[in-house]
């Protein structure tokens, strides 16, 4: 029921820059009197007409040459990108008889002009599949003859048929007397028979799938290594705050209450996720380790599970879901030659917790990314001797001026709702995006002259990110944030990029061109080892070997391996931050429901 399978592609940049639909590339001018929801009510109706038909040849002449169509689980049971009509004509030829989309009903439709030369026309719409409801998004540029096509199509997976997620008026309507607490014990130790699906991991990506799962009446048992739910992030640095602003990191049926501060201190979002996990009344293991995932020939799962008692219990199951982060890899630390002659400490960034730690010692940190930046603010904040050693440019935004310009679109205080913002985000196709995010980039670069400049005098070295695209890429591909930026400009935090490290001495670090750095401390902001080789140990070799490579994007656009599942049946991975795919979460484990 699915098109074909894409085959990966190593890294973003490798060819993909999508020009903009800009009305100088189109040849056209609008009037801003145009008639939205006249012109879009028109194109929908025989859109309509010919996907209910079933006519792919007659749905794709409605679409511009180089039009894109992403759908997020509902006509191909993947997310999916299918560039130009062409393609599009054959996945709808594919997709239309065995999804059979009916029902379409437009709800709205309004003109939109992000930049003076770009304008489209943005149209939001439901239907219904033979086994789900889904909704749409769609943009028409104009043409030269006046006629409005379409230039990008989102559809998107929102309930499956007979399985209603039991929120709202399909909740318990019953009283419960005195049982709850017995109940909830009994569910949470599974003596009365196993899981459908175990996740190994309770940050807040397997906290989600485990609340989705439990609300589609899918049984799931959480499984985490710590003592408590929240520890990820309550075992960190002290100075550790969220980059990401809270209107993209709610998490589902429980936002944030309003109170909430914008970026999130790291010790009091452990204690929210721990609040989820109980007030969601989630199934969670604590201080529990999954020590073998093994696929029996029935294609079901033998998991074992040891507790901190040294008790172990086999789980047979149907589902795995992987959700051990993007840290469970060791802690990366590059070889560097003669390091047993060092005689201060060596630390990773993950070993670290407060610049007050080591007051009055001469730390030197390697890293310059987000972890390198917080690190490095914290001993300055102390009053400690910092110097970050920078080993390549760094993208470098402010949280003041970059972030409104980055999500304030559509995320923020009085925008839409977190749900629809989602939706109109994932509904831009991500190598489409690669034109706006130049056009941000370099806004927010203007915007931060003064930062950018003030660095520069420093000696820092930034760039613009992969080809001018900012921060967007390096999440899906590097990972990358912004940090103690006046810190590096008033001096406070000095730094070494003029030469690659060589080896330790005694006293600290030597480079190639013979200088040195004397240390007390060395720590490593280098972040981790690759996921994949964390993940294998856990498996057999035989699975392992199948695993799908995660990260980076297909050639269509879409992240490889990350929310979907693992190229080995019903092994799945859930990996990433808050942001971005926090609207994948909502529907991706809806796959997992066994009557599927």
């Amino acid at each position: 029921m699915s098109a074909a399978d894409p085959q990966p592609t190593s890294s973003f940049s490798d060819g993909f820059d999508f020009p903009l639909p800009t009305l100088d590339r189109l040849g056209v001018s609008v009037q801003p009197d145009i008639d939205a929801q006249s012109v879009a009510s028109d194109w929908f109706q025989a859109f309509a007409q010919h996907v209910s038909s079933g006519d792919a040849t007659q749905v794709a002449g409605l679409f511009a040459a180089d039009a894109w169509w992403r759908d997020f689980l509902s006509l191909t049971w993947d997310f999916r990108t299918f560039h130009g009509d062409a393609k599009i004509k054959t996945f709808l030829e594919d997709q239309l008889p065995a999804m059979n989309p009916t029902s379409l009903e437009l709800n709205s439709a309004r003109l939109v002009r992000p930049y003076p030369d770009l304008v489209w026309l943005v149209g939001m719409f439901d239907f219904e599949t033979q086994v789900g409801v889904g909704s749409g998004i769609f943009r028409l540029v104009p043409t030269p003859s006046g006629t409005w096509k379409g230039y990008t199509m989102f559809t998107n997976l929102e309930d499956l048929k007979g399985f209603p997620e039991t929120i709202g008026p399909r909740r318990n309507p019953l009283p419960n007397h005195g049982k709850w607490t017995s109940q909830r014990e009994r569910e949470r130790s599974f003596v009365d028979g196993d899981p459908t699906v175990l996740i190994v991991g309770g940050g807040q990506g397997g906290l989600v799938v485990a609340a989705r799962l439990k609300q589609l009446g899918v049984s799931a048992l959480v499984v985490e290594r710590n003592d408590r739910i929240g520890d990820n992030w309550r075992g960190r640095y002290e100075a550790l705050c969220l980059h990401d602003p809270v209107w993209y990191d709610h998490l589902p049926y429980l936002p944030f209450p309003s109170t909430w501060p914008v970026y999130t201190p790291a010790p009091k979002l452990a204690g929210w996720l721990e609040f989820y996990a109980e007030a969601l009344e989630l199934n969670v293991w604590t201080s529990s380790t999954v020590t073998r995932v093994e696929q029996e020939a029935t294609s079901k799962w033998t998991v074992t599970v040891q507790r901190k008692d040294g008790s172990e219990r086999d789980f047979h199951v149907s589902h795995v879901v992987l959700a051990m982060g993007r840290q469970s890899g060791a802690p990366y630390t590059p070889t560097i030659p003669r390091r047993d002659e060092f005689e201060g400490l060596v630390l990773h960034s993950t070993q670290f917790r407060s610049g007050k730690d080591h007051i009055g010692k001469k730390v030197v940190i390697v890293g310059a990314a987000t972890s390198a930046h917080d690190v490095a603010f914290d001993y300055a904040e102390h009053g400690v001797d910092v110097t970050l050693v920078q080993r390549g440019p760094t993208y470098i935004m402010s949280g003041e001026k970059g972030i409104p310009r980055l999500v304030g679109g559509i995320y923020g205080e009085n925008t839409v709702p977190t749900d629809l913002a989602d939706r109109l985000s994932s509904s831009m196709p991500i190598f489409l995006q690669t034109g706006i995010n130049k056009r941000v980039t370099a806004s927010t670069a203007e915007a931060d002259r003064e930062l950018l400049q003030g660095l520069e005098r420093a000696g820092f070295k930034y760039d613009m990110g992969i080809d001018g695209t900012g921060i967007a890429p390096l999440v899906y591909l590097r990972g990358g944030d912004f940090g103690a930026c006046q810190k590096i400009i008033d001096g406070d935090v000095k730094i070494k990029n003029d030469s690659q490290i060589e080896c330790f001495t005694k006293t600290g670090l030597r480079f190639a061109d013979g200088s040195e750095l004397s240390a007390d401390v060395v720590l490593f902001a280098t972040g981790f080892d690759e996921s994949p080789s964390v993940f294998k140990k856990l498996l057999s070799p035989e699975v392992g070997d199948k695993m799908s490579p995660i990260w980076r994007l297909t050639p269509e656009g879409e992240v490889r391996g990350v929310w979907r599942w693992l190229g080995v049946q019903n092994l799945w991975l859930v990996m990433g931050a808050f942001f971005p795919y926090p609207d994948t979460a909502q529907h991706s484990m809806q796959n997992i429901h066994p009557s599927l």
